[in-house]
């Protein structure tokens, strides 16, 4: 881990580091929306197991579970990304984000799984529940740098473990599994950055998808989508932004951007739909998403949760999700900082991505107060 770049002054940093506005963000904690959770419990219909038997016709198949836990079936491989089906997203068992609906499958009604991917250590993507009840699956765990450690300790053997520096890769039965870059930050209970954050890019034979884990906008998604791309899908947070902490999450707006950067054809927004992490509208960040693909001419899925769908076929957006109130990007825009003008030329579907009037007053790689 110190031989990394990326380690510096006993922990892990972003190139660009992240700014916070701790008045904006105390702002938005007190103009929270009334609709940051579903006022009506989600209907979420329960997966038979038996699609899974049938492969994926075209060799691609996404199915989205809530937040950012995935199944990607991708030229005969199944890859879970950051998979999460505690009932709560915290240390403690009765405190904390609690999910909106429990999972719409069983963990051990999922088929064989042939890697598990993981974004970072925050509770929200790297659950503790979820993977002790995978410690004896036959299948590899894939991280970034030091997240073997809290694997191992809830009892994953080291031999299924691959940790991972920015840019490495590994390849699990015939598919590159490859760690790439992302602007974010790491941390459970009293330990911070003392683990590497990431995305990933699963390269298979005729397809690729890029996952972007919990990211700020950053530069280095041009050398993701150069270097791996084109993607027939990405899988991109979307959700749990404030204009307090821009750096830590794209938003729905950047979130497009950030697919083009890459090359994608298909975006999925991902990191919603599950549990609450900030203040703004709950169906907000596909409401935004929306829009935004729409001016840039993205194409954009919309599945339900627990729906697969195929990113070569994809189905048109139905609106599963009720009428509520939601802010635009021109009335509540998210600006990472430290980004070049000309990382968003021709991305006219924002105004609101020049670089604000004038700098708020900040503090650096401060913890999200969200996370």
């Amino acid at each position: 881990m110190e031989r990394s770049p990326q380690w510096k002054d006993g922990g892990f940093v972003n190139p660009q580091p992240i700014i916070n506005d701790w008045e904006r963000s105390l702002s938005g904690m007190f103009h929270a929306s009334p609709d940051t959770s579903p006022q009506a419990p989600l209907t979420v219909e329960r997966i038979d197991p038996k699609r899974f038997a049938t492969p994926p016709p075209d060799g691609l198949r996404i199915t989205w579970f809530g937040h950012s836990s995935t199944l990607v079936e991708v030229d005969g491989h199944r890859v879970l990304t950051d998979p999460v089906w505690g009932r709560r997203t915290s240390p403690l068992e009765w405190l904390g984000p609690k999910r909106w609906f429990p999972a719409p499958i069983e963990l051990s009604e999922l088929p064989p799984i042939d890697a598990v991917v993981i974004s970072h250590d925050h509770y929200d993507h790297l659950d503790f529940a979820t993977v002790h009840a995978m410690k004896d699956w036959n299948t590899t765990f894939v991280v970034p740098l030091g997240i073997g450690a809290h694997l191992e300790y809830w009892g994953i053997p080291a031999a299924r473990i691959v940790e991972l520096d920015w840019w490495e890769r590994t390849r699990v039965k015939g598919l590159d599994i490859v760690c790439t870059p992302s602007r974010h930050a790491s941390g459970r209970f009293l330990q911070q950055n003392k683990t590497l954050w990431s995305g990933w890019a699963l390269v298979g034979p005729a397809h690729r998808v890029y996952y972007s884990g919990d990211t700020g906008l950053f530069p280095a998604m041009e050398e993701i989508g150069a270097k791996l791309g084109p993607f027939d899908a990405t899988m991109i947070e979307t959700g749990q932004y404030g204009a307090g902490w821009p750096d830590w999450h794209l938003g729905p707006e950047q979130a497009v951007l950030a697919h083009r950067l890459v090359r994608g054809r298909l975006m999925l927004p991902v990191h919603w739909g599950l549990l609450t992490l900030a203040s703004h509208a709950w169906t907000e960040p596909m409401e935004r998403s929306l829009v935004a693909a729409k001016h840039d001419g993205v194409s954009i899925a919309a599945p339900r949760l627990g729906q697969d769908f195929f990113p070569q076929t994809p189905p048109a957006v139905q609106r599963w999700w009720p009428e509520v109130p939601w802010q635009t990007a021109e009335q509540a825009p998210i600006v990472a900082s430290q980004i070049p003008p000309a990382l968003r030329e021709g991305h006219s579907a924002l105004p609101l991505l020049a670089s604000p009037a004038s700098p708020p007053a900040v503090s650096p790689q401060a913890a999200n107060p969200a996370e």
